[in-house]
């Protein structure tokens, strides 16, 4: 029987093994571990890569969606209570960047199709204290951005992106993460470009944004012992800057072998039990993060994969608004938000899976 673990990172970060050795041997004979040379390098390619005018590292994805909310509080340009629209079946840590700027997440019902928000949903959500859209690009699939810009442009809403799981990912020939005013990145390890540890980064047009974000996650200080706000500290370290740096070149080359994958998985899974994911007609909207199917039977089909050596995960098993930590928001009724985390099943998709394995796993889920 095969082994087939759902993310092998030691697989995939092998692939780099001299080249982040040697990084990781400059970085420590640098005597320089934060906010330096390393760092600046990065921040510059990621903003080439996609056309941004202003990258700051962060220490993790969560760290720079709460700074981007800071920044517009800090900027008067928020204040508490007002509402910021977000999908309900997204990851929590979406949510709780709002929250924990005091300001009201308003969850908004997603496409069943595309697990992305639902741009139809969004216009009946929004109130008179609705001051931002959060759109999430779930999975690695880029959200219907030119209707959710037509509605932020017609009401004044600020237009952010949690874009922790779709990096390069394009629409209408940009990059996600250049789509709105300000982006959130997360490069948790297993993110289709990951460090080998936490790290994060915001991506903004706005200079006095950037600047803002800058100082805030610097203990609030721009000037060392000048301190303009009550800050943070979360910043990206050298070493897993170098690293990043590393793996961002190669980052196109292993999205495109993911979509191959996505593609064989979607011409070859043919058991009527399971729904399959649609492959985008703009194919370059999709960067496949995660492969995800859904099953009325879920529970019973991750267990069978299971015992024929295939792992999977859930992503994610309980909705936002009936976790403990949102109990305020339990009576709210989110049924297709619901219905996702009750029926979607994650395989196993990345760059270094073999051809056999691939093949083994599609006939192992027809075979169900």
């Amino acid at each position: 029987m095969r082994n087939i673990p759902f993310l092998n990172l030691k697989q995939i970060n092998g692939q780099y093994q001299s080249e982040i050795n040697t990084a990781i041997c400059r970085v420590a004979k640098s005597g320089w571990y934060l906010m330096g040379q390393e760092n600046k390098i990065f921040e510059q390619k990621l903003a080439s890569y996609i056309n941004a005018n202003h990258v700051i590292g962060t220490g993790n994805g969560l760290d720079a969606l709460v700074l981007i909310f800071r920044a517009y509080m800090e900027l008067g340009i928020l204040k508490k209570g007002d509402e910021v629209i977000v999908p309900a079946n997204t990851y929590i840590a979406s949510i709780l960047s709002i929250s924990e700027n005091n300001l009201t997440p308003v969850l908004v019902e997603p496409d069943l199709t595309t697990f992305n928000i639902n741009p139809e949903n969004i216009n009946a959500s929004i109130s008179q204290k609705t001051k931002a859209i959060l759109v999430v690009h779930l999975y690695g699939q880029v959200c219907a951005m030119d209707k959710i810009n037509a509605i932020a442009e017609a009401n004044k809403l600020l237009l952010i992106e949690d874009n922790a799981q779709a990096i390069g990912a394009e629409w209408n020939h940009k990059k996600t993460g250049s789509l709105g005013e300000a982006a959130a990145f997360s490069f948790y390890p297993g993110k289709n470009l990951g460090a080998l540890g936490d790290a994060g980064a915001v991506a903004t047009k706005s200079e006095e944004l950037a600047q803002t974000i800058r100082a805030i996650a610097n203990y609030g200080s721009s000037k060392k012992y000048h301190n303009e706000f009550k800050g943070l500290n979360s910043r990206l370290d050298e070493i897993q800057a170098a690293i990043l740096s590393i793996k961002l070149k190669t980052l196109d080359r292993n999205n495109n072998k993911r979509r191959s994958i996505a593609k064989r998985y979607c011409s070859g899974i043919n058991n009527s039990s399971i729904l399959l994911p649609d492959i985008p007609k703009d194919t370059h909207s999709h960067v496949w993060h995660l492969f995800v199917v859904r099953s009325k039977e879920r529970d019973r089909l991750a267990n069978y994969l299971k015992k024929n050596g295939i792992e999977t995960m859930i992503h994610y098993p309980i909705p936002p608004h009936l976790q403990n930590a949102y109990s305020g928001l339990c009576d709210i009724s989110l049924p297709i938000a619901e219905k996702i985390h009750n029926e979607v099943l994650s395989i196993p998709l990345h760059q270094c899976l073999t051809d056999s394995e691939i093949d083994y796993i599609i006939e192992t889920i027809n075979k169900y």
